[in-house]
């Protein structure tokens, strides 16, 4: 756990979604932001007692909006803490059953926009628990804080802003990791950069959204993803990427967004057609049919083994002969004396003299010699 500024601390759930702790109001009373990815109500719980007190429970849980890496565990903590849960009206459609959030664009590029095509639809249930965002600028039970309307990520997303020691907790307004990228996200890498590239669904209002916080030129800086940014030259450093704020050069809401209104989606522009899943099906079949032919030229090739005959002396292939037992070359033992070479006499049709074959004459000198007895005996 981090702490962002005194008395707000950050809690990075598997190292991917941050949720805050913020002491606020009386001593002892605290709320909680956000509540991160499904199952992950024991961790919080945990890490509440430890950071307040036993058996603690925050005022309320308010939600910077209702995407499922964001109010994953709500209804699990709301249940264990009988507590409400506030959020946006614009959010009401997507926390309570009734609307679905515009689909990912997994064309847009980025491993982030990669893995959106595995992710379900967003949508959850919370209407027993969950409560509209009052229309004062004012949070509940959050004195001394202020938040903002920054749709684009998603329609109702709301930042906080606390203007005593101007913290900003951004949501998903923008990142403080390179959020395309999940290796990097996870690494906790510092960097300002944009945020769920794949489920911005309105780009224009992405871009104002930012441009509209960098005015509050925020002091330490804590988001949806990524680490703490505290730095005395944030302020213009934030102002910076505001002005060139990164817009994707392609995507399903790049040139026509969605629109949505208090019922949920009211349009969707058509989708791009997305390649990836037809390539990886040709590299697929195309490996497949690979594998096919190696195993089946492997089994050709043992076919082709067995049924080859052992090789065999020429002339008894071509003259009908049965091949004979194995021959033993003849061996000569080298020494000081020359010895009798050791021969072993093979048996068999094969010692017959070949009909063609032709006697070479022998010299006697290359014959070995059998000595005397001096005696003559």
């Amino acid at each position: 756990m981090k702490q962002l500024a005194s008395g707000i601390y950050q809690l990075t759930i598997q190292r991917f979604v941050n949720l805050y702790f913020v002491e606020a109001g009386d001593p002892g009373e605290w709320v909680l932001i956000d509540t991160g990815l499904p199952g992950s109500a024991d961790t919080i719980i945990a890490a509440a007692n430890e950071l307040f007190y036993p058996n603690t429970h925050p005022q309320a849980i308010l939600l910077t909006h209702g995407h499922l890496d964001h109010a994953g565990s709500a209804q699990a903590l709301a249940d264990h803490w009988k507590v409400p849960i506030i959020a946006h009206p614009l959010e009401m459609p997507f926390l309570t059953g009734k609307a679905v959030y515009p689909p990912a664009d997994p064309t847009v590029g980025g491993s982030l926009a990669f893995a959106s095509r595995f992710f379900p639809p967003q949508s959850f249930s919370l209407q027993d628990y969950v409560q509209e965002l009052p229309d004062d600028a004012t949070p509940p039970f959050m004195p001394g804080w202020e938040w903002r309307h920054v749709p684009g990520h998603a329609p109702g997303q709301v930042a906080f802003f606390r203007t005593e020691d101007r913290t900003l907790i951004g949501a998903d307004a923008f990142a403080t990791a390179h959020h395309d990228s999940v290796p990097a996200t996870m690494l906790q890498l510092p960097r300002l950069s944009r945020c769920g590239t794949p489920f911005t669904f309105d780009w224009e209002q992405a871009r104002a959204s930012v441009q509209e916080l960098a005015t509050l030129r925020p002091k330490a800086i804590g988001c949806g993803h990524g680490p703490v940014l505290q730095d005395p030259n944030l302020p213009d450093q934030f102002a910076e990427f505001a002005a060139n704020f990164p817009m994707p050069t392609h995507g399903r809401y790049v040139d026509s967004p969605a629109r949505t209104d208090a019922n949920g989606v009211e349009y969707l522009p058509p989708a791009p057609e997305d390649t990836l899943p037809r390539r990886a099906l040709l590299l697929t079949v195309g490996l497949v049919a690979a594998a096919g032919g190696l195993v089946w030229a492997g089994r050709r090739s043992s076919q082709s083994d067995k049924a080859s005959p052992a090789p065999i002396n020429k002339w008894v292939k071509s003259n009908g002969a049965k091949a004979s037992p194995k021959t033993t070359r003849p061996t000569t033992t080298v020494g000081p004396e020359i010895s009798r070479p050791t021969t072993t006499t093979p048996t068999g049709p094969i010692n017959e003299v070949h009909p063609e074959a032709t006697r070479l004459p022998i010299d006697p000198q290359y014959l070995p010699r059998i000595p005397t007895d001096p005696k003559g005996e």
